[in-house]
């Protein structure tokens, strides 16, 4: 065991590195002043300053990092079999130093994402800054502010470009050229949010995306908003101001779906206001569907042909990923990484986004808009 220690030294003072980097972690995680103070003086400054040199390229260098890391890991699981299988005398030594190599690539990588991006799920959230709290939602406010967001939606459907079926027509490129200043005036009512927002970058291997039932990934290590642009382009816009939430700091995916929507309809860009308000109304009538079938058919029914049309076309979008091995894998996958982060509810957390939109937009629409 000596003779193993030492000759793989390095190996297990990096393995040692990385234990204690995530005891660390797990043991001052809960203390919300210090996690706060690290990502507002130190993280949150780095990841944007590799952000800035990342945006020198209009390439999504996640992309390409991910390509290599996945060819690395092709590479190196074959050398690591071929070094065994030479190594005659001293294949289980071997073969432990391959898989202490790997362990520790992992780890590290693992560390990184905690100090980068994990410490911001422990921070003062959007929540905390803005004093909007998600609260328990009266059916009566749910069924208003659904009608509220139907009635807006209705209204800003003719405002966008429309092909011959009567679907969502604004160019991909228009709506990502648009993105630097979409948070002017949500900047405007809640100050903390201001940034300078690099944009975000359209992902090469979007349709792999789908298949994940992803529309969009913040990579914390190159500082990057990435979106899928091979979904429905009627949603596109809100994804982006998701993604941009995330610039922020802001980790809560519920927060960032919340910005998604309150943002959006108020960033005087057409595209994004009408996406801004079929997000919010997808969300809160799922909800109501939930509770009350009738009620939420009665509000479903109003909506012009046009807005049916885009809904349409998105749930046909979807349906041919629902249930494929790949979208069950990176649904548990994520569910695991949120729950991991506090987030006991897992992907059900996207809930959360209904009670604050109620919250937010109930005297909006008990005034009638």
């Amino acid at each position: 065991m000596k003779a193993l220690l030492q000759k793989y030294k390095k190996l297990h003072v990096w393995l040692l590195a990385n234990l204690l980097l995530l005891a660390a972690w797990f043991l001052f995680r809960g203390q919300k002043t210090w996690m706060t103070a690290l990502a507002e003086n130190i993280t949150n400054p780095l990841r944007q300053a590799v952000g800035r040199l990342c945006y020198l390229t209009e390439v999504s260098v996640m992309e390409v990092l991910c390509v290599l890391l996945a060819v690395a890991a092709v590479v190196y699981t074959a050398w690591s079999i071929a070094a065994v299988v030479r190594a005659k005398g001293c294949r289980k030594r071997c073969a432990y130093g391959a898989a202490l190599g790997a362990v520790n690539v992992a780890l590290t990588i693992c560390v990184g994402f905690c100090l980068l991006w994990g410490i911001n799920y422990w921070t003062e959230s959007f929540q905390d800054k803005s004093g909007i709290r998600a609260e328990p939602v009266a059916y009566e406010d749910l069924v208003s502010v659904t009608a509220y967001f139907a009635q807006q939606l209705s209204l800003a459907a003719d405002d966008v470009p429309r092909d011959e079926n009567g679907v969502f027509a604004v160019p991909r490129e228009e709506i990502l050229a648009a993105a630097p200043t979409v948070y002017d005036a949500a900047e405007q009512v809640f100050p903390f949010l201001e940034f300078d927002d690099p944009g975000v970058k359209a992902m090469a291997f979007s349709r792999v995306i789908s298949a994940m039932e992803f529309t969009g990934f913040y990579c914390p290590y190159t500082g990057e908003s990435n979106v899928n642009v091979d979904s429905p382009a009627c949603l596109l816009p809100s994804t982006v101001v998701h993604e941009l939430a995330h610039q922020r700091g802001i980790a809560s995916e519920q927060e960032c779906n919340f910005l998604a929507v309150m943002a959006s309809v108020i960033s005087g860009e057409s595209a994004y206001e009408y996406a801004g308000w079929l997000k919010g109304y997808i969300n809160l009538g799922n909800a109501l569907y939930a509770v009350d079938r009738e009620a939420y058919w009665a509000i479903r029914d109003m909506l012009p042909e046009t807005v049916a049309a885009d809904l349409a076309y998105n749930n046909a979008y979807w349906a041919q990923f629902a249930d494929t091995a790949v979208q069950k894998v990176s649904n548990t996958v994520y569910d695991g990484i949120l729950k991991a982060y506090g987030d006991e509810r897992g992907v059900q957390s996207y809930g959360t986004v209904v009670d604050m939109l109620v919250v937010y937009y109930r005297d909006a629409a008990l005034a009638g808009g």
